[in-house]
């Protein structure tokens, strides 16, 4: 593992560590973060064709213990509805990701850190409902998106929210989602060829250091208001993904 890190110096280690930690705190309160902020960091650093199998590796360790922080509030028959519909697309989404070139990826992760906030902004504006069939419906499409980009989570829990989860449900459903979601992504770039002792060793460093950060979220969900944070969230993600459609298009 510390191999494969020399080719990154201690202030670009620094920098991960330190955003991986404020990510993950982040998305136990808000309930998102981490797949939406990370790539605004890693892609200056290593490049954006691995960001994403990068980000599914650490989520592992990201929404395991954040699904373990919120065990009790977990609505097991949405989560299985969502995977249920989800997983084959899911796959078909990865392998489109592994096709990309380096361009390509970064359009990809851009447009959909651009579009996430608007989408899941008009969705609450609307007070759009989904019954369980449409939750269904709605995750076989999601699915191709969070199988090919980072940043799709914000739609699941627009979509949790949209059957009726509130609070701390939604964060809970959405972290055991993205557990099973990640390990169905990981297949994929494994098989065709995505995933390389680099990208194992930094999303095991972001991982291992966000850990903790969903026990602390869990402190904070009931006493921080969210609306000033999450504002500030969605310029930088916003920001962040038009900077990468940019930079796309003058490589």
């Amino acid at each position: 593992m510390l191999a494969a890190l020399q080719s990154l110096s201690i202030y670009e280690l620094l920098l991960i560590a330190v955003t991986a930690i404020f990510t993950s705190v982040i998305g136990g309160v808000a309930g998102y973060g981490t797949g939406a902020l990370m790539p605004l960091v890693l892609v200056p650093i290593v490049g954006a064709e691995p960001v994403v199998p990068i980000i599914a590796i650490s989520a592992l360790f990201t929404n395991t213990s954040r699904a373990t922080a919120f065990r009790d509030v977990i609505d097991a028959r949405r989560a299985f509805i969502i995977l249920l519909c989800a997983i084959p697309t899911t796959m078909l989404g990865a392998w489109g990701y592994t096709r990309l070139t380096g361009r390509g990826a970064m359009l990809v992760i851009g447009s959909m850190l651009a579009l996430s906030v608007p989408l899941r902004r008009l969705s609450k504006h609307h007070g759009i409902a989904l019954s369980e069939r449409g939750l269904g419906l709605a995750s076989v499409f999601w699915g191709v998106l969070v199988g090919g980009t980072s940043g799709a989570g914000i739609i699941l829990l627009s979509m949790l929210m949209a059957v009726g989860l509130e609070g701390a449900a939604v964060i809970a459903t959405d972290a055991v989602i993205s557990v099973v979601i990640a390990i169905v992504k990981i297949s994929v770039f494994g098989v065709f060829g995505a995933v390389d002792a680099r990208v194992i060793a930094i999303a095991l460093l972001i991982g291992c250091i966000a850990f903790p950060g969903a026990f602390l979220a869990k402190a904070l969900v009931e006493r921080l208001p969210v609306r000033v944070h999450t504002a500030i969230l969605d310029a930088v993600v916003i920001g962040g993904g038009l900077t990468m459609i940019v930079g796309a298009f003058r490589r």
